[in-house]
């Protein structure tokens, strides 16, 4: 009870202002006061029971949640993660199938996948190699302006800007690895925020080049290997003897930023079981020991930078052939967090749980549309429950890249014995 009385007594002080008052346009035009005390009410009361039943259902179970799942259970789990990564993977391809009249979801299959991948590469800064970086949003706006005006003043094709601007923000994420070599923690989280708003402002205020707050229009769609989505006779629906339908470039899309996507796990995956994916994971787990076995810190964090850089790229290019138009206003510290927030709450170090953790958080974003004014709270709640109860994510991952031998699992009576017991 005196738990529950002092999380109400937290929440009244919280929401006295926030719901308790309300000021409304008045007859005259002015704002009106008025007091909402019955909702008010209601939110303390339901702190109170939620923080009452905690208090007595929850507090028995000491230590993380995970303890009260059987073994066997997990195990069974564990033995069917590589089957449901398939199962995820498959209904991915399926979607356009399933949904091909259906213009809402396939659009929203494409931001899905295209958060997923600037998950995947962040996931490398910040899940693989403990870099804490708050500036992503700046690689993801290089690689879209990258594309833009590579595609406006050449006129080349998409197939050559894309790795053009992938080039580029990699460029941008060595340059930006160099002064916080020496950094860690907050100090570097501090760096790389500055760094995203640097880039923004520049955006913001070159004018001659990036069209400052005017944003950059007109930049070319993407075609299937020369063959236009148009209705003309050379377009794609003529060549292949098809009834043109603007549904077929919102699928190639799709496919496209799929296809970038399950590229970059499969690279990120790949490079996990290299060298320089057990540095970074090394890295990760302490500095200090890291230089001790005489891993050169300095390319491994130079190397992560540059290679979540060029991810960030890659779906900032496809974002800007995706929209036509670009502006600084779509790359602020909301989609650094946002995209952090999707490596946070998937699993720092897990490929599934970012996918999975994307199509949570867009999903979960669509769905609440209709409930606008209790979005953000239901979405702030949702993942201060997950940091509660799953501290490492959905699906966290610690395990070794590389095993010597066989995987062999550590009886859980052997790790507490070694936790608890002295040395003799």
């Amino acid at each position: 009870m005196k738990e529950a009385a002092i999380a109400a007594l937290i929440a009244f002080g919280l929401f006295v202002l926030l719901i308790g008052f309300r000021t409304d346009p008045g007859p005259t035009g002015a704002l009106v006061l008025s007091t909402r005390f019955g909702v008010l009410a209601a939110v303390v009361a339901a702190v109170f029971l939620g923080a009452l039943a905690r208090a007595l259902v929850l507090q028995q179970f000491a230590g993380p949640i995970e303890r009260m799942v059987p073994v066997s259970l997990k195990a069974a789990l564990s033995r069917m993660a590589p089957y449901a990564t398939a199962a995820f993977i498959a209904f991915a391809i399926f979607v356009p199938i399933i949904f091909y009249n259906n213009r809402y979801l396939l659009d929203l299959g494409i931001v899905t996948a295209t958060y997923a991948m600037l998950g995947f590469g962040l996931n490398i800064v910040v899940g693989l190699a403990g870099l804490l970086n708050l500036g992503y949003a700046a690689f993801y706006a290089i690689g879209a302006y990258s594309y833009a005006l590579i595609a406006l003043t050449f006129g080349l094709s998409f197939w050559i800007c894309l790795p053009l601007g992938g080039v580029l923000a990699a460029l941008t994420g060595v340059f930006l690895g160099f002064p916080v070599l020496r950094l860690r923690g907050d100090y570097l989280a501090i760096v790389t925020l500055g760094f995203g708003e640097i880039i923004r402002l520049v955006l913001l205020n070159w004018q001659n080049l990036t069209g400052g707050p005017n944003g950059i229009s007109g930049i070319p769609r993407p075609s299937f290997f020369g063959l236009p989505f148009n209705a003309t006779d050379h377009g794609f629906a003529a060549t292949f003897g098809l009834a043109y339908s603007p549904t077929h470039r919102v699928v190639f899309l799709y496919y496209l930023i799929l296809a970038l996507a399950l590229l970059t796990s499969w690279v990120t995956l790949r490079l996990r079981r290299l060298p320089i994916g057990r540095a970074w994971e090394a890295l990760r787990e302490d500095e200090i020991a890291c230089r001790a076995l005489g891993i050169d810190t300095t390319t491994t964090k130079l190397t992560a930078f540059a290679i979540g850089a060029m991810f960030g790229g890659f779906a900032g290019a496809f974002f800007a052939t995706r929209q036509g138009f670009i502006s600084p206003e779509s790359f602020t510290f909301t989609e650094s967090a946002f995209v952090l927030a999707i490596v946070v709450l998937g699993g720092m170090g897990s490929q599934l749980g970012v996918a999975v953790a994307a199509a949570v958080m867009l999903g979960g974003f669509e769905f609440f549309r209709e409930f606008e004014q209790y979005r953000m709270l239901v979405f702030g709640a949702a993942m201060v429950a997950v940091m509660i109860y799953r501290p490492r994510g959905l699906i966290a991952t610690r395990k070794p890249s590389v095993f010597l031998r066989e995987q062999k699992i550590v009886p859980a009576a052997i790790v507490g014995e070694a936790r608890t017991g002295t040395p003799a």
